[in-house]
């Protein structure tokens, strides 16, 4: 079991404050007196296990993290953390690719909390091998593999608006998450070429689903995505595993998708 050193109180507290929420607005919501709240934040009450997973819960502590509160709490953590290849998992692994299998002829892939390559439908293949092998020596980085100019880069249309889209969003996971890992990987992709700029919508059409286009094969694809995550996980390695599915955003890749996939 992991050894904690910060004390959990102070942990309590870096999270409030992740969530910019006051004393007042937290103790509120968890039902419990200010002054609880302050006594648990400063270390002068120690926190039951019940009440380090209440206020985990309304603060969303992703499920990795509530485990550190516990640990840090002085108590065993809550939630299992098996690979993904435990049998235990079966079910879940087995929900996975039936997803991917079904979403063909269109493109869909399954990624861990890091944004690495879990798996992926035959669909992605193709764009896979349009990048420089050095970038798919696992673990396959998505997003690395997405914006890097060896990877797919050269081939998106709409860099600039893709690009500030994927490093906005994981910005905002690596808030609310407070992921170091997650922290340097926005840093990474934001010193590639033109990486820095901010998002810029140039189609106000795009407010409704930002496209991913890109030249492949000498035809322009376009694509809109959407995100699948399980509902109720409640094993660490579950809850951060997400689904992204990509669906055609016009006729004309319909058929292209159609057709890559009968070839």
């Amino acid at each position: 079991m992991e050894t904690i050193s910060t004390p959990v109180g102070a942990m309590i507290r870096e999270w409030r404050r992740q969530r910019r929420l006051s004393q007042l607005d937290l103790a509120s919501e968890a039902e419990i007196s200010q002054r609880h709240l302050s006594f648990v934040e400063s270390g002068r009450s120690k926190p039951s296990r019940d009440m380090i997973l209440k206020l985990s819960e309304h603060l969303s502590v992703p499920l990795r993290e509530r485990n550190r509160l516990l640990v840090a709490g002085g108590f065993a953590p809550g939630f299992s953390e098996r690979p993904l290849h435990d049998p235990s998992l079966t079910a879940a692994r087995e929900a996975v690719e039936l997803v991917l299998t079904g979403h063909m002829p269109h493109p869909a892939m399954a990624v861990d909390r890091h944004w690495n390559l879990v798996s992926a439908n035959a669909a992605i293949q193709p764009f896979l091998g349009a990048a420089d092998p050095s970038l798919l020596q696992p673990p396959v980085n998505v997003l690395r593999l997405s914006l890097h100019p060896k990877g797919l880069a050269p081939l998106i249309l709409n860099l600039d608006e893709w690009r500030g889209h994927l490093i906005e969003r994981l910005r905002r996971q690596a808030d609310a998450s407070a992921d170091p890992t997650l922290a340097a990987l926005e840093k990474e992709l934001a010193g590639y070429p033109g990486g820095g700029r901010p998002l810029r919508r140039t189609n106000p059409a795009h407010a409704v689903a930002l496209p991913l286009r890109l030249r492949f094969g000498g035809r322009a694809l376009s694509l809109i995505s959407t995100v699948t995550v399980f509902g109720t996980p409640l094993d660490v390695t579950l809850s951060e595993i997400a689904i992204e599915s990509f669906f055609p955003a016009d006729g004309e890749t319909a058929a292209i998708l159609r057709a890559m996939a009968a070839g």
